[in-house]
This record gives structure tokens, sequence and C-alpha cells, in this order.
């Protein structure tokens, strides 16, 4: 089905109204595990997951003949990190004669990949207000709007843009952000235009599957919220959280992704901080965190939590995943992931797990002088099996794969673990 607009479609996304007495959560605590199952790095790219929610169905009736049994529902969520637009970027996507952006070279080799996402989603770390606030990069960004029919053209459908930038250009830029992002069909979590928009539930359903999506920063570098608009910017605050996780549950979320902007700026492993708090929203309910900020990849876990009724519930926890498309370089700053997780639905028992986890490496590929660069994220595996990049050399793919290895072996460094101290 089409992707619900915020506050759209009240069938499938319930207002806060629907939902306006928060009730109890109980914090349950992680049950330690002595293994996980790793990620399976792509060595090709594009192939096309098994669609089992695409399969026909076919209904079959017990042994008593009496029942039908009811297929079980598949689909893909998909994610990537900070999606940033740093000055250089702009001006070889310029077009002097219809005097427009066109962003869309910078994901076309990565399309293929995030079309195959039901939920495809990004941070979008910097505001896209237009030429009417100025063009500008770090350290308060703001963007053309061409970046959003960018982002639309590369398959994704879900942007979450809690994070430190989001006030770069104050609470105007937060309007003009949301309203071209709406313009382009998306749903949009963590900022908001009014009370109602901030509370709102956000719930999102593909293949009779139905997501519930949280966004929250760290912060906005300092940059105050308005006075009138506290709820411009969706700030961490565990209590909030775990009430928001539950209110989700109650209006019939299937599984809770959190998009949690934190951690410290270019640490390649998460610290206590936010290991303690991405466990705790694990236990309190959420299924999958998906971490940003600190620009370089870190690694992800998955961890068993015990629900009330004895059953055993996996969580993923996505530390981060680095830079997608950005003008930073060396030290994996031009390195992100492409995180590809199947979502099972038992339409029997309406109990949703979370099966393969799938990591594919990206790089951005930076290329002509730096008057006028052009920019190309790529899936690393396959461009360094297919040398696929002209204008690189031997030995530059010789590094290239001594990259590859480096970040697999970081992403994966955690999915073997020790176990939770209670």
């Amino acid at each position: 089905m089409d992707t619900p607009k915020l506050n759209d479609n009240p069938g499938i996304e319930k207002s806060s109204e629907a939902a306006n007495t928060d009730t109890d959560t109980e914090q349950l605590q992680p049950k330690p595990i002595e293994s996980s199952p790793a990620a399976k790095p792509l060595d090709t790219e594009g192939e096309p997951a098994n669609d089992i929610a695409n399969d026909p169905a076919v209904e079959e009736p017990d042994s008593a003949g009496n029942d039908e049994v009811v297929p079980d529902s598949e689909a893909v969520w998909m994610a990537v990190g900070d999606i940033m637009m740093h000055m250089p970027q702009l001006p070889s996507s310029y077009d002097v004669k219809t005097k427009k952006y066109n962003f869309n070279p910078f994901f076309t080799q990565v399309k293929p990949l995030l079309e195959q996402g039901d939920w495809t989603l990004g941070n979008l770390e910097t505001p896209i207000a237009g030429k009417s606030l100025g063009y500008s990069g770090f350290p308060r960004f703001n963007s053309p709007v061409e970046l959003a029919s960018a982002l639309k053209y590369a398959g994704f459908n879900v942007i979450t843009n809690a994070n430190n930038h989001a006030m770069d250009r104050g609470a105007q830029g937060i309007d003009l952000t949301l309203k071209h992002l709406l313009e382009q069909g998306f749903t949009v979590k963590g900022t908001a235009r009014s009370r109602a928009e901030a509370d709102h539930l956000t719930l999102v359903e593909h293949k009779g599957i139905r997501m519930g999506l949280l966004a929250y920063t760290y912060g906005t570098n300092g940059i105050p919220l308005p006075k009138d608009k506290p709820y411009a910017v969706s700030l961490i605050d565990e209590e909030a959280m775990v009430r928001d996780i539950g209110r989700l549950h109650e209006a019939g979320a299937d599984f809770i992704t959190i998009a949690l902007h934190f951690g410290i700026e270019y640490q390649t492993a998460p610290n206590d901080e936010q290991k303690a708090l991405a466990r705790k929203l694990i236990a309190a309910g959420a299924d999958i965190i998906a971490g940003s900020h600190p620009h370089v990849l870190q690694p992800y876990e998955t961890i068993e939590t015990t629900e009330p009724d004895g059953s055993v519930r996996r969580g993923l926890i996505i530390y981060s995943m680095g830079n997608f498309i950005s003008n930073q370089r060396g030290d994996t700053k031009d390195y992100g992931v492409i995180y590809k997780v199947m979502i099972h639905k038992n339409n029997t028992t309406h109990r949703t797990t979370i099966g393969e986890i799938q990591t594919i490496p990206t790089w951005v590929y930076r290329s002509g002088n730096k008057e006028a660069y052009k920019y190309a994220v790529v899936p690393l595996a396959q461009t360094i099996k297919n040398r696929s990049l002209k204008g690189l050399a031997s030995a530059d793919y010789s590094l290239l794969s001594r990259q590859l290895e480096l970040v697999n072996k970081r992403l994966n460094s955690m999915a073997v673990h020790e176990a939770i101290a209670k």
C-alpha cells in the first residue's frame, strides 16, 4: 500500500487523541545470550531477497478441515546513515539552463538496492529549506529543495530528521523542510510544526505488517528550541521514549523502529551510554534501534529480552550507520552501510520477529576537481568485484578491498558479545 504521510490516512496512522491515556510500561531487563548470528556482508549487491509475501497465498485446511491456515507475512526493512550536503557537493549538480539542481546521480548505483525495501529509511542531517534561507554547509546547513526529489528517486520512503542539525535554520527551516519532504510523499519523523504533529503516532504498514516509528536526538548543537515550540525537535528523554513505545504498541504496531541520534563523533565503537540507552529501549518494547551521528560506522548487536508472557524477543541495535552521502573524507568517514533486515509476521500467533540481517557497505566515490567534484554512493563489494569505477587504478581497488575487510570486521565485532550483566 502507499506510504502514509504525516497526519494522513487515519486508518493507518492514529492521532495522539486516539491514544491520549498513557499506561505504565514495565521496563524489562535484556536476557543474556551467548551469541547472535552475524550479519551477512553481501559479496554481490542487487540480488533481491526472496519475497515470501508476494508468493501466491495457499490456504490449506487443518487436519480437522475446519480452519484455514493464514499465510505468514514477510517484508524488508532497510536503512542508511547520515545524508549530508556540504557546499562542495552543490556546483557539479547545478544546471545553468534550468537553474535547478539534480542530485539523482549521487544515488543511481545504489537505487536498485534501496528499492528492495518496503520501509527504506534515511537520516536527513540538513534542513531542505531552499534558496530563500540561503544555501550553506557546516556548521549550519541548508540545502536545495531538489535533494528531496533525489531521495525519492533513490528509493527512500521514510525520512527521520531528529538530529543536531535540525535547528540549523530555526523553526522556519523545520517548517519548510517538512513541507518539501511531505510534497514528495515521505513519512517523516523527528521534527514538528505543531504539538499535534509532534504527538502524532506514526504507523507505516507494508504487506500486512505495521511498523511504529520514533526518532530522537541528543541535542541541537546548542541552538535552543523555540520557546513557543518546545516540541519542534524530539529530544532524548528516556521516560517519554518508553511511554511513546507503549502508545505505539497500544495503537497496533507489530514492531517498532527508533531512529536515535547519539554517541560521539568519529568514535568507531559505541560508548557505555549508547549501549545502556539502546538496550533499555529494546527491553521496553522497541525492536530496532537505527543509530546515527558518529559519521563513521559502529557495530551492531542483537539482544534477547523476555516478554511478560515468557516468550523471548530478539531486538536489533545498530549503533551507527556512518555517512551515506557527504563530502567528509578519510578515517572511514566516506564509508557507510545499507542494512537489509527481514521482518516476519506469523499471522496465526500475530507475533512479529526479526529475521536475516544483511550489511551492504557503501563508499562515496568523489571524482573531478575541487571546483566541481562529482559524487556517487557505490556498493563497495560489487564495485570492487566488477572494477566498475574507471577512474581508479589497481592500487585504488586494493585499498578499497582492505577497507571493505576493515568495515566488515567492525560492523560484526559485537555480533557475538558477552553476557549482559543484570
